[in-house]
């Protein structure tokens, strides 16, 4: 085993790609968070809605994401499509109530942006917020890693 980390490492090393191992996931500070590891960028009533690093982290590799339809109505707290891994589906709830406008339509030939870049690249759909007061039921980043590190040490 200690043979093939190390062929990993220097394998990783050699393509320039980062081996390090954190001990929690990165969280975004101007972005606020469901329970169920979704992550809301609002902008007035316009909020752009993805699964965080700890969900895609736990997922392993995102070989398939099932996206909305534009013009679906979505409800805070309800499943709006799936993402699924190698080792699971995992539905994926709206963090808030709204309209979809756009979805990432890169998701279908790309699933694996969702690992590679939950916060910018792999978001899953904008929303027009029919109650932007919904935001506030959500968790900050500190919030957030808080109940991701007590969630953990659970399992």
């Amino acid at each position: 085993m200690a043979s093939r980390l190390l062929w990993a490492s220097r394998a990783a090393s050699y393509l320039k790609i980062s081996t390090f191992h954190r001990g929690f996931s990165s969280v975004v500070k101007d972005l606020k968070y469901a329970d169920s590891h979704e992550w809301v960028k609002a902008d007035g009533t316009a909020a752009t809605i993805g699964i965080t690093d700890h969900a895609q982290e736990h997922l392993g590799d995102v070989v398939y994401v099932e996206l909305p339809d534009v013009g679906t109505s979505v409800e805070k707290g309800k499943s709006f499509g799936a993402v699924e891994s190698v080792k699971a589906t995992s539905d994926v709830y709206s963090p808030v109530s709204g309209e979809v406008v756009e979805v990432n339509s890169e998701l279908s030939d790309s699933p694996g942006l969702v690992n590679a870049g939950p916060y910018d690249k792999g978001w899953i759909m904008k929303v027009k917020m029919s109650n932007s007061g919904e935001l506030e039921s959500l968790m900050d980043a500190d919030q957030y890693m808080k109940f991701c590190e007590e969630e953990d040490a659970k399992h």
